[in-house]
């Protein structure tokens, strides 16, 4: 697929997304939550590569899979089960979605997820709350999850990049639980149910409005706030430590850019070539980020990308909150450079690289759950 005749994104034939299917399905990312038997099936009758194809496929077991869990509700059946069964409903139209709401059939599959995913966190072990934040005539929302038991903890405040959004960080909620953390998951700029974009002038805003609010709650203590970004995200996290210096504990910035990852030279070979890690390759990556970054061409997304800089914005050699740069050396859609470069100004910072991981420091050796792990115990340091 071109977008001029100059400008070719690289696309995974089918026969290797196919492959992808078979590989990832029921471990990684982002078929981590799908049935095995049921990503055989969807690889089986996949024709093509059309988006609407795909979300529909994928939500076929996702309307099956919410019609038991309704059926299994109306009848009083075993709570455990029934949240497992909106779950998997939950994951199968989410991947429907993936990587982003770009086509009319996999806007209908994001709707979807969010749908039953709210229907299965009535089961959720730590209620989840729907927090719903005025902004201007808009509106921002996240998960609020508060664990049981323990006055007043400290909160992290969470989000993914550009293809992970805030239903999809449950996994990170229960560790922070069982680290005696609340957690508070919410969409980036450009992504899931942010009314903003992320290239607009009030993006930054957004969060700083969110954190406005968690130090209204009498049920957390956000004066001991912590924030982790991944992905595309991480660059959230990293201009949050510097603009938010005095009320953030700590950021996490996992994965991402914040200055060398936003320059030509690494952005054409990222978005056309590489993206070793998404499962339609370069081109699925650029039309996440293009569609969070609000741009329509290859061109319009160089052009803008420069001004998100930490550097050219003169914050780097400013003050920061404590910051965690984590990445993997050989990551191919954000450059390991750009913690190096946080770590030589300002103020100290801390960082772990991964010499043989790839995007966010995967590798065969190293999984995501020592990652997070990793992560978790030092943003409970800082928010001791």
């Amino acid at each position: 697929m071109s977008e001029s005749a100059e400008v070719v994104f690289r696309e995974r034939p089918l026969a290797d997304v196919k492959a992808e299917i078979t590989r990832r399905a029921g471990h990684l990312n982002p078929l981590d939550g799908i049935r095995p038997a049921d990503a055989e099936q969807v690889k089986n009758a996949l024709t093509s590569l059309s988006r609407d194809e795909w979300a529909g496929l994928w939500s076929t077991f996702g309307a099956q899979y919410e019609a038991e869990g309704g059926a299994l509700e109306k009848s009083g059946g075993d709570p455990a089960a029934i949240r497992a069964l909106y779950e998997l409903a939950f994951h199968n139209f989410r991947v429907g979605r993936y990587p982003c709401a770009g086509s009319p059939g996999q806007e209908q599959a994001y709707r979807d997820s969010v749908r039953v995913f709210r229907k299965a966190a009535r089961y959720f072990d730590t209620p989840m709350e729907i927090v719903e934040v005025p902004f201007g005539d808009r509106k921002l929302t996240g998960y609020l999850q508060v664990p049981q038991g323990i006055d007043r903890p400290p909160v992290v405040m969470h989000w993914g990049g550009v293809d992970g959004w805030k239903e999809d960080r449950q996994r990170a909620h229960a560790r922070f639980h069982r680290a005696g953390m609340a957690g508070f998951a919410i969409d980036m700029p450009g992504t899931g149910e942010s009314p903003v974009k992320f290239t607009d002038a009030d993006a930054t805003g957004t969060f700083s409005v969110l954190i406005d609010y968690l130090l209204t709650r009498k049920d957390i203590d956000a004066t001991r706030l912590g924030v982790w970004g991944g992905s595309y995200g991480g660059y959230w996290a990293a201009k949050l430590a510097y603009v938010e210096a005095r009320r953030l504990k700590g950021a996490v910035f996992h994965g991402s850019n914040v200055h060398h990852g936003f320059q030509e030279n690494w952005l054409r070979p990222a978005l056309t070539e590489r993206a070793s890690a998404a499962i339609f390759g370069p081109i699925g990556l650029f039309q996440a980020r293009s569609k969070a970054m609000g741009v329509a061409s290859l061109e319009e997304f160089l052009a803008k990308a420069p001004a998100l800089s930490l550097l050219r914005q003169g914050l780097l050699n400013q003050p920061s909150a404590p910051i965690l740069g984590v990445n993997g050396k050989l990551d191919d859609q954000a450059p390991v450079e750009d913690i190096y470069l946080l770590m030589e100004h300002g103020s100290p910072k801390e960082a772990r690289i991964y010499p043989m991981g790839g995007h966010m420091g995967r590798s065969a050796e190293v999984k995501d759950e020592e990652i997070a792990t990793m992560i978790t115990d030092w943003l409970k340091l800082k928010l001791a």
